[in-house]
């Protein structure tokens, strides 16, 4: 062959092999990516709209850059539906909706048939005329059952109305003891000439039931008559949702489980009793933890407990803990902490708590340093979610030294305490109040004196708007009876540092007292009043940022008619997790005349 022919077969064999692997390339390319999802409703109001897009799977699609046919065209078919449900819900009943892939309706396609793409999906909704109800009727009904203001005769015939009068008045009837009442078949009729509904569902109360057992499953270290105790199981009693509900919170918070399931029976039993099984999954028995915290004044604090949750088979928890803080402290030495509380749910009656405690800890302030142990047995009542109350017995003892000598404490207390806790987050309130109030009569023995401590920490925090909420804290104190110089240093009040006035030094403020050799000694007092507010604002994420302001005061006497005031202010910033947000706060002295420069803080948990 001549060169010239064997150059042009050789070029023509490349060109054919270029047109085939363009071919090739033309058909493995992608299918074309989805454009555009356009919902129209004509004459759909802001909500019902909203609504409408809320609902729909192929907007979403579109969000998450969804271009997949066989995807868009399983959502398209779903699409019919839920937008049936809103208009439903709007009381629209004549309404149609259409659903066009590419100008094609998706209900034509053929179940196996997928199309090669999609570039645009049109979703029409026409509302139709409103329904109202002509008749809206759910009985018979329990005594004192209370229905949807909106589930009437001439009122809009939205369909969640149907079913929240039907699930209300079912609720009614197992509150008044019938645990097996349920709804009948409805009759329901759209009188569509008439643009009216007529709604019929008849309930079927069944007989009233008592309890039966409880039966128990899971407890495998738990002893089957502590478990019943703790849970107060009502058996014999009207059946009540709620008593099921209260014995079920009521294993929850004794930290023993992890999982409480309450089960009621299928069926009932003799005498229209109800059996109702509890499926419990134990804690690990065994449980440790650390803590720290950083004041730049009072140095670095940290903390160790263990935990152990059912040391006696009756959910007896006992927790001992260990604490050193003021580490690096420049006002004193170091201070040392350790405790041991046990606490026994369900003593006298299911919602009472006996907890026992002693403490043993060195203190070691600026102007003084004290020894303690303290015992204390007492019980912890719970009225309610909210309300709870406790009172106890116990002893002190107390040796404090200073520039003028040592001298030592014995008194025997009656501590009694009151909370209301409507907070909606112990750890990050966002709204709600806190009351904390406390008693602590003590009776002096061995020549020391007698007399009470009061107290009271109120808390609130209000939301404003998605991001901000504005916190406030008061706390007052004060004890009477008992002279200043003869009420145990652990009673009386100073002020400063965190829990009370951020940005001035640690515990600075007190009530000042001449000692030898024209020196002074700084002691509590025997009032105290303080205040602080926040402004915490949710930046970005998990991080947000706090304004603060405190003051303190604290006075010789209980009425608080001397004193001298001193206030701090300061920002910080939180990280949330989920233990609680963590803490940086930068604050200073504005006012008073016990502290100058900044003071950093570094914990877990609002301040307050």
């Amino acid at each position: 062959m001549h060169k010239g022919d064997v150059l042009r077969t050789f070029l023509g064999d490349l060109g054919r092999l270029g047109g085939a692997v363009a071919l090739g390339v033309a058909l493995a390319a992608p299918a074309t990516a989805l454009e555009r999802v356009t919902l129209d409703a004509p004459g759909a109001g802001s909500r019902m709209e909203a609504g409408l897009r809320a609902a729909s799977l192929l907007l979403e699609a579109q969000t998450a850059g969804i271009d997949d046919p066989q995807e868009l065209l399983a959502a398209a078919r779903a699409e019919y539906g839920r937008m049936v449900a809103v208009l439903y819900g709007g009381g629209y009943y004549g309404g149609s909706v259409s659903v066009r892939i590419d100008g094609r309706e998706a209900a034509e396609f053929d179940a196996l048939e997928v199309p090669r793409a999609v570039r645009e999906v049109i979703v029409s909704v026409d509302l139709g005329p409103r329904f109202v109800f002509s008749r809206a009727e759910v009985a018979p009904l329990a005594p004192g059952t209370d229905l949807p203001s909106g589930f009437a005769e001439g009122e809009i015939a939205r369909s969640d109305l149907i079913r929240q009068a039907t699930r209300s008045a079912v609720s009614g009837w197992r509150t008044a003891g019938h645990a097996t009442a349920s709804a009948g078949q409805a009759r329901i009729i759209a009188d569509h000439p008439a643009a009216t509904l007529d709604a019929q569902v008849p309930i079927l109360p069944g007989p009233q039931v008592r309890f039966g057992s409880l039966i128990l499953s899971g407890n495998e270290r738990m002893r089957p008559n502590r478990v019943r105790k703790i849970a107060g199981f009502p058996e014999g009693e009207v059946f009540d949702p709620a008593a099921i509900a209260l014995a079920a919170q009521r294993l929850r918070r004794t930290g023993s489980f992890t999982s409480v399931a309450m089960v009621e029976g299928e069926a009932l039993g003799p005498g229209n009793t109800l059996d109702v099984t509890a499926t419990l999954v134990e804690a690990p028995l065994r449980r440790f933890g650390f803590g720290a915290e950083l004041d730049t004044d009072d140095g670095a604090r940290v903390s160790a407990f263990w935990l152990h949750r059912n040391l006696l088979g009756g959910a007896e928890r006992l927790r001992i803990e260990g604490e050193v803080g003021s580490i690096g402290s420049s006002i004193g030495g170091q201070d040392y902490r350790f405790s041991v509380l046990l606490t026994r749910p369900a003593t006298f009656t299911p919602e009472t708590t006996l907890t026992l405690s002693a403490i043993a800890e060195t203190v070691n302030e600026r102007d003084f340093d004290a020894r303690r142990v303290s015992i204390e047995a007492g019980v912890l009542h719970i009225f309610s979610d909210r309300l709870t109350a406790e009172l106890g017995v116990g002893y002190l003892f107390e040796r404090a030294r200073d520039v003028r000598g040592s001298r030592s404490r014995s008194i025997l207390t009656l501590p009694a305490g009151l909370r209301y806790d409507a907070r909606d987050d112990e750890i990050d309130a966002r709204r709600g109040i806190y009351l904390d109030g406390r008693a602590l009569p003590f009776y002096g023995l061995r020549g020391s004196a007698s007399g009470a401590q009061l107290r009271l920490d109120a808390r609130g925090f209000l939301p404003v708007g998605e991001r901000v909420v504005l916190a406030g804290r008061a706390q007052i104190g004060s004890v009477l009876g008992a002279a200043l110089e003869d009420t145990p240093r652990q009673l009386l009040f100073l002020s400063g540092g965190s829990g009370t006035v951020r940005g001035q030094p640690y515990r600075v403020l007190g009530v000042e007292r001449p000692a030898p050799g024209g020196q002074t000694v700084r002691l509590g007092g025997r009032g105290f009043a303080g205040v602080s507010g926040e402004v915490r604002v949710a930046a970005r994420g998990n991080i947000g940022v706090v304004g603060f302001a405190d003051a303190g005061l604290v006075s010789a006497s209980s009425l608080f008619d001397d004193g001298e005031w001193h206030a701090g202010a300061g920002i910080g910033l939180r990280y949330a997790t989920g233990i609680g947000p963590i803490r940086v706060d930068l604050a200073g002295p504005v006012a008073g005349d016990t502290g100058s420069g900044a003071q950093l803080y570094i914990g877990i948990g609002q301040a307050f």
